[in-house]
């Protein structure tokens, strides 16, 4: 049997306790205890998706004998055309894999590059000061996309299926049309202004009489339904050498971009070793440099491990004040030395190391918030070495696992089509510190680090997680969200481990997020009043703010029966199991 589950299916059970539209960036739905939140069950194989369409496609190849990498490579390719806002051939990202028979986790790099012509003060004017139009809006805010090169990789190396086969059910949706869900439309109306500066963009995702495509209507996109069929055609080097690299290397002389034929035909993906860590029995696989997302989730693990948060509770006062002074903690670390280890040293062995946790919470004062002007980054002089993206996480009746985060930064990237290709740009370069100490879209620092240079990946907080527990594995997980990424799988973690909530429930619960700079703990508002006063007192900034992340997550039991959820920060979300 098959089992097919929406977060909105299971909101109509108790649609009467909330008063929040289940839209990303709006009021996040808040279960109270009494409230009964059941995750889906299946025996054999799941996907957790934030889209329909890629949910039954994935699960189709699962349930024709392909395994978890199949199924997310079909995914990958389907939303490219069905959330083009966040999925993506012209954007990059980051795949975790774990082999079932080998039982090794492995991770795939492929996020975007800056072009061979970049250089550390491309954004800035005659003045020295940065023009955040041309990093976030312009054709040279692209990074070389890497998504097509990252899926063909993994399918050549890990899977079972032809490149092909996974492109047959995208190819099928962009020719012959699909019916647009509530977030997409959702974003087409926040992005329409922006949009309709480029006619190439807004031909292709509105109306001819500039109205955005409603909730059901049908979307025909011809222009990316002939990119990806030279994809099918010719494999990837129709993307890097071929008819697709011609049309983006002509909008670039067209439009005042760098990204050269050199640049496509030299991008490469790159298999790391994924940063690894321990916490209260279970081991943690995440994403390393060029992301910062898993070193941070285990050096907030690390320090969390030595609080005794499951007797204090969940979203207590207690709890959330040593949670967003190990926060600060991390986001001060991030903004002084994470970037590309393949250009940068990255301490990660000192980040990473229950030592270094143990030396900082003697820092942490129970009684009282620590100004971000007194934290500090990591000193390496001391010895410890000795707002849109997607997220999905798939398993397959083998305990092959897949946890897949990829992004065009912001929704709809660039908001730049490729014109005759039909797919947008990512706006990644926009990642880099463009000048030191200037914060970027989502409000981060960061130093010479992650200063541009040519062919240089620009840091992320992408955060693909797959958790461990005897050897099998136990939660995969992720979220997209910008700076948002790293608290939200931080806290789907400790809400499963330590709260002991069934992965509904602690994909629901409330969150809290502290980036260190600005100087304010936001919080999502089904953390009660007494609370916030409690966090006041002890000289928090507190900020009640909107929906932050959006987790997509599998939780295995000890018996090999899968749990999994969709959150309803994101209204279309789905959770399809056999």
């Amino acid at each position: 049997m098959v089992l097919n589950y929406s977060a909105r299916t299971l909101l109509t059970v108790w649609i009467s306790l909330l008063f929040s539209p289940l839209v990303y960036g709006a009021e996040v739905p808040i279960y109270s205890q009494a409230d009964i939140v059941h995750p889906i069950k299946a025996a054999h194989g799941m996907l957790s998706i934030a889209n329909k369409y890629a949910a039954d496609a994935g699960l189709a190849v699962l349930k024709e004998g392909g395994n978890a990498i199949d199924a997310a490579v079909t995914v990958a390719f389907i939303l490219s055309v069905t959330a083009p806002q966040a999925g993506n051939l012209g954007g990059g990202g980051f795949m975790l894999v774990r082999l079932a028979k080998e039982n090794k986790v492995i991770a795939i790099d492929y996020r975007e590059k800056a072009p061979l012509l970049a250089h550390r003060d491309l954004f800035l004017d005659t003045n020295g000061n940065l023009d955040t139009e041309k990093t976030r809006y312009s054709f040279l805010s692209c990074g070389v996309p890497g998504t097509v090169a990252g899926m063909a990789y993994a399918l050549e190396k890990y899977g079972t299926i032809p490149l092909k086969r996974a492109l047959e059910p995208a190819i099928k949706l962009a020719r012959n049309g699909f019916l647009v869900d509530e977030q997409l439309y959702t974003d087409l109306v926040s992005a329409k202004n922006q949009m309709s500066k480029f006619t190439e963009s807004y031909k292709t995702f509105y109306k001819p009489d500039g109205t955005p495509y409603k909730i059901g209507e049908r979307i025909i996109q011809k222009d990316l339904a002939w990119s990806l069929t030279q994809l099918y055609l010719e494999g990837p080097s129709a993307f890097y050498e071929g008819a697709v690299a011609e049309k983006i290397v002509e909008s670039m002389r067209q439009y005042g971009g760098i990204i050269t034929k050199k640049d496509l035909k030299l991008y490469s993906v790159i298999p790391r070793e994924p940063v690894e860590g321990t916490y209260r029995g279970y081991t943690i696989y995440s994403m390393p440099p060029p992301s910062s997302g898993g070193i941070h989730v285990i050096q907030l693990l690390n320090l969390i491990e030595g609080y005794p948060i499951s007797t204090w509770g969940q979203n207590s006062a207690n709890t959330i004040h040593v949670l967003a002074e190990s926060m600060k903690h991390a986001f001060a670390d991030r903004s002084k030395h994470l970037g590309d280890s393949d250009f940068v040293k990255v301490p990660l062995v000192a980040l990473t190391s229950k030592s270094y946790a143990e030396q900082l919470r003697k820092s942490i004062d129970l009684t009282k918030a620590t100004p971000s002007k007194k934290i500090s980054p990591y000193d390496s002089k001391n010895q410890y070495e000795s707002l849109q993206t997607n997220h999905f996480s798939i398993i397959d009746k083998e305990g092959n696992a897949v946890a897949n985060t990829y992004t065009l930064n912001f929704s709809f990237g660039s908001k730049l089509v490729v014109p005759g290709a039909g797919f947008l740009l990512n706006n990644q370069m926009d990642d880099f510190a463009s000048k030191s100490g200037e914060p970027n879209a989502y409000g981060l620092t960061g130093d010479s680090a992650n200063a541009i240079a040519p062919g240089k990946r620009m840091l992320s907080s992408m955060s693909p997680t797959i958790i461990m527990k005897d050897n099998k594995p136990f939660l995969i997980t992720g979220s997209p969200g910008g700076s948002n990424i790293i608290s939200t799988v931080f806290q789907i973690i400790t809400n499963v481990i330590d709260f002991n909530l069934n992965i509904a429930e602690a994909t629901y619960a409330p969150r809290i997020h502290h980036q260190w700079y600005p100087e304010e703990l936001r919080i999502e508002k089904g953390i009660n009043a007494d609370t916030k006063h409690l966090l006041e007192q002890r000289g928090h900034k507190v900020v009640y703010t909107n929906t932050m992340g959006a987790a997509q997550s599998i939780l295995i039991d000890a018996n090999g029966v899968l749990y999994g959820v969709a959150d309803p920060r994101i209204p279309d979300g789905i959770v399809v199991g056999y």
